[in-house]
């Protein structure tokens, strides 16, 4: 079912899946950046992130904001939208009741959103962060932080600073029992716009060093 759409707290929600075909596959989340800058679940970062846990054969959705596309309500500040990423997990789990693992990953605004959630989740295991807007949202509420994850951001960030994530990638690697990898693309701006191949193989290598599921082939899907 790659075009769903599932009830969310202020509306229908318009979204992306991929069901995992391994028994007990492991769930994945993915968050679009700011819907007030154009961001949408069709972010070539978004889509370049589903697409890395589609391939690791997780269970894997994308989805619309309130108020974008197809999707109802109206942007909400990031309250509404941590709501809607509340409903949209409810919802994939309502189709992978014994799922492996849980995973959300975020890209820019989204990935605040996803930070988010995981606070608020004991059942999500892990994160990924792409550009994370750490010189634009506190991030303090990670104290501590419950998961391992990966946090990855272009060094020729020209909206978010690399000194302000590197400074927040620090402060959680500094935490106990949890292991967060921080990586750097050089030459990527905010948008990734001709670094999205390195972006992809960073990505993949750390899916693939994770060794959560064996690797399977898994259809394309839009």
């Amino acid at each position: 079912m790659p075009e769903v759409i599932f009830n969310g707290p202020d509306g229908r929600l318009e979204g992306r899946y991929h069901h995992g075909t391994m028994q007990n596959a492991p769930i994945a989340l993915l968050l679009h950046p700011q819907p007030q800058h154009g961001g949408t679940m069709n972010n070539k970062v978004v889509y370049a992130m589903y697409h890395a846990f589609v391939r690791r054969g997780f269970s894997t959705l994308r989805f619309n904001f309130r108020g974008v596309g197809r999707s109802q309500g109206r942007f909400d500040n990031g309250q509404g939208e941590l709501s809607d990423a509340a409903a949209a997990l409810d919802w994939m789990q309502s189709f992978n009741a014994n799922s492996a693992s849980c995973w959300v990953g975020g890209f820019s605004f989204g990935a605040w959103i996803g930070m988010q959630l995981l606070m608020r989740r004991p059942e999500i295991d892990g994160f990924i962060s792409v550009a994370p807007p750490a010189n634009v949202y506190d991030f303090s509420f990670l104290a501590p932080c419950p998961s391992s994850g990966l946090i990855v951001h272009g060094d020729q960030d020209e909206v978010v600073p690399e000194p302000s994530v590197a400074k927040l990638a620090t402060k959680l690697s500094a935490q106990r029992n949890i292991t967060v990898n921080y990586r750097t693309i050089a030459g990527a701006n905010h948008s990734f716009s001709t670094k999205l191949d390195e972006l992809t193989t960073t990505l993949d290598g750390y899916l693939e060093s994770l060794q959560l599921q064996r690797p399977v082939e898994a259809a394309v899907v839009g």
